[in-house]
């Protein structure tokens, strides 16, 4: 008689593209909000979309725009990075949700990991944060069944907020739905939330057209959009900009 197996269980598909809303509301020191419209790629990164030649100015995924940047894939930069906190996946899978490089140009203000152990547990998730300085920092997630973790802030991200508080992400890795928050509380009380709510659409070429139509250069105008909002806080409200200190040096990210 065959011995029975039980398979790991099945992710969510990818690759996938999830056109949402991203919002984000600023409550301290002064209340400002704002709401934008873009598409993320939802991809597992041991197999990143193949498209055809005349699409790939679309859609790029690029090791160097991730972890140190130095290693021949996003993977095993991955990898390296959890290495160096003695967590070893042992090849688990792993699904990643960024923005893609459009036109050479790429911004993630957060990317995120979710690894898995070979029997399809949840080992940790990673979350990848840039600023627009140019700088990157990751978070080791532990989170509960809800996909939630706090974490204290160490790295530099608005300008207009010090280095200090504590996170409380709520990360759920997507699987018909896209819904993710993250609120910054500092001494005082709670200062910022960042809400992700989309849903998801195969990756097809007519869908990867019709997102790029809707949303021309999207990784540009996501920066661009931030750096504007930034420009109104500062010129228009007021705010003063905090000292950005070095980024701490992170194991595995070298």
């Amino acid at each position: 008689m065959a011995e029975s197996r039980t398979d790991p269980p099945a992710g969510p598909a990818t690759p996938a593209l999830y056109p949402c809303t991203v919002a984000h509301i600023r409550r301290a020191p002064r209340r400002y909000a704002f709401r934008v419209r873009t598409y993320l790629w939802l991809i597992d990164p041991d197999q990143p979309p193949v498209l055809p030649w005349w699409l790939r100015p679309l859609a790029r995924f690029d090791a160097r725009d991730h972890f140190g940047g130095n290693l021949p894939t996003i993977r095993a930069g991955l990898d390296a990075f959890l290495a160096a906190r003695g967590i070893d996946l042992a090849g688990g899978a792993v699904t990643m949700l960024a923005h893609a490089r459009v036109f050479g140009h790429v911004f993630n203000p957060l990317t995120l990991y979710w690894c898995h152990r070979p029997d399809g547990s949840t080992a940790c998730v990673v979350a990848e944060v840039h600023n627009t300085y140019g700088e990157r920092h990751c978070y080791l997630l532990h989170t509960d069944d809800s996909g939630r973790a706090m974490v204290g802030k160490d790295f530099y991200v608005s300008p207009f907020f010090p280095v200090d508080g504590d996170y409380t992400m709520l990360v759920p890795e997507p699987d018909g739905r896209l819904c993710l928050t993250v609120h910054l509380d500092r001494p005082g009380g709670r200062a910022f939330t960042a809400t992700v709510r989309g849903e998801p659409i195969p990756a097809g070429r007519r869908e990867l057209l019709l997102a790029a139509l809707r949303h021309p250069w999207s990784t540009a105008a996501v920066s661009i959009g931030i750096r504007l909002h930034g420009t109104a806080l500062r010129v228009l409200r007021g705010l003063p900009v905090q000292p950005r200190p070095r980024p701490p040096h992170q194991k595995g990210m070298e």
